[in-house]
């Protein structure tokens, strides 16, 4: 088996086990992963254009950050199979599940697309007035759904 080949099925692997895992939640888990790094990859940048220094020990804690996210949605994950669990237990049918891990996801995206937006505009590209306001409203929005305090 060639080299490329081994990499190949590693990668198809890796990501069927993912999507196995997730399910319905891969996909929102996925595009999170890439505003990560777009977020990383743009707070690099317009850290240049503010004029911070660019360090390892800044980028490692940025890594650190974007990695505790993870760890949210999982956490978010976790919650959704213990409810589930839970309602089976007490025979009370949960059709939903994942009610908590997408809300975090969709928060989580909100906050880095605005993070995303905000080192944009520090880079010096203009933005549309109404992105930043529909992103923020898509956090609330999100925030609403998931209060908990809120009367269903």
């Amino acid at each position: 088996m060639k080299n490329i080949d081994r990499i190949r099925f590693a990668f198809i692997a890796v990501f069927t086990a993912i999507n196995s895992f997730l399910g319905s939640l891969a996909l929102p888990f996925y595009i999170l992963v890439g505003t990560n790094v777009a977020d990383y990859i743009t707070g690099i940048v317009a850290a240049v254009y503010r004029g911070e220094r660019v360090c390892s020990d800044v980028g490692l804690r940025g890594i650190a950050k974007k990695v505790c996210m993870w760890l949210l949605v999982l956490i978010g994950f976790v919650l959704d199979y213990l409810i589930v669990q839970m309602g089976h237990t007490m025979h009370i049918e949960i059709s939903a599940d994942c009610i908590v891990s997408v809300a975090v996801v969709f928060w989580l995206l909100a906050n880095e697309l605005i993070s995303i937006l905000e080192n944009i505009s520090d880079i010096g590209t203009p933005l549309p007035p109404f992105l930043t306001k529909l992103v923020e409203l898509v956090r609330e929005k999100t925030e609403e759904a998931a209060d908990l305090g809120k009367e269903v």
